[in-house]
């Protein structure tokens, strides 16, 4: 009996002790370079995230303004572009005549004039919208972007040839099959190398369908995140990266991240060989989605060295203090 106690005990160090050394970064290298920095919908107007759920209308909560950029536009990319970002976020949808808007909103009721779910216009309806007309600071007092975002919604053709060279994580809006079939059929007309400048991520179905006809596109949905960050629990303490968690990207709260196997460095390095980028976003906020590393705060808690990616909506802020 005691016998069989110490081979136990042997066996729970040994274990400990491999996990330990397997997953400690006092014996990993950190990356080189600075962080890869995301711009969600490009450089953006905030807005605060108080009672904030899927239904709010942003538009009406923004904060003061500090730059004149509207998300998701080509003024806004290239500002976020210029300001420091590696990456660039967009949200797409499609429309009546066979194309891809980029627009956030499920309806257009918010931001612009028009009313309707996006998705049920032309894409010539939707350019003809204002989609400033929407966002006030001061509950309705003042519209400051009202009457300058005539025109200004783009295609997914207008930002792929404005930015021939630029790496982007296209967001898919909804949870339709047809719908990544259609993106698929559209991304797969670009070269190799354009096409490996692009993520993808949205609901499973039309994920999975993408994911199905372009099987080397990082691509990411809720259960394809849920389904990897459950099995790296369970396995990653021996190294090992699940299926579920390569070709894809990885999200995880700065708070959430230094509970991750390998935190930070092995993490990282792990992932990259998979062929996954890590982001580190905002804290965890109960899941509505659209929290990012935008405070000097939030920013200083990531580790030293620290190579991997930034989900940020101030790409503006963020940047220069990875340049520092």
């Amino acid at each position: 009996m005691r016998q069989t106690l110490w081979i136990g005990l042997a066996v729970v160090l040994a274990f400990a002790a491999f996990s330990y050394l397997n997953n400690t970064n006092l014996l990993a290298t950190p990356g080189e370079g600075r962080p890869v920095l995301l711009a969600h919908r490009g450089l953006a107007q905030t807005y605060h995230r108080k009672d904030l759920d899927n239904d709010t209308c942003t538009a009406t909560r923004i904060d003061p303004p500090e730059h004149p950029y509207l998300e998701n536009t080509i003024t806004s990319m290239q500002a976020a572009f210029a300001a420091g970002a590696d990456i660039v976020e967009f949200d797409v949808h499609p429309t009546t005549d066979g194309a891809f808007a980029v627009f956030h909103d499920w309806t257009v009721d918010c931001r612009t004039e028009g009313k309707g779910v996006t998705r049920q216009h032309t894409l010539a309806q939707l350019k003809a919208l204002d989609i400033g007309y929407g966002y006030t600071a001061d509950g309705g007092a003042t519209y400051p972007f009202r009457g300058k975002g005539i025109g200004l919604m783009p295609s997914l053709d207008e930002v792929l040839q404005a930015f021939p060279d630029r790496r982007f994580l296209i967001n898919v809006k909804s949870n339709d099959a047809s719908e990544g079939e259609l993106l698929a059929q559209r991304l797969a007309r670009l070269t190799p190398e354009a096409l490996g400048r692009l993520m993808v991520y949205g609901g499973s179905n039309p994920i999975d369908a993408l994911r199905a006809r372009l099987p080397g596109v990082p691509t990411m949905s809720r259960n394809s995140l849920k389904s990897c960050a459950l099995r790296y629990l369970a396995l990653g303490w021996s190294g090992y990266v699940p299926a579920a968690c390569r070709r894809s990207l990885v999200l995880l709260p700065v708070d959430v991240a230094p509970y991750a196997w390998g935190w930070p460095h092995r993490l990282v390095e792990r992932m990259r060989l998979a062929g996954t980028t890590v982001f580190v976003a905002g804290a965890y906020d109960g899941g509505t989605g659209a929290s990012g590393v935008d405070s000097g705060e939030e920013f200083h808690r990531l580790p030293a060295r620290y190579a991997g990616g930034i989900w940020t909506n101030r790409i503006d802020r963020i940047a220069p203090m990875t340049r520092r």
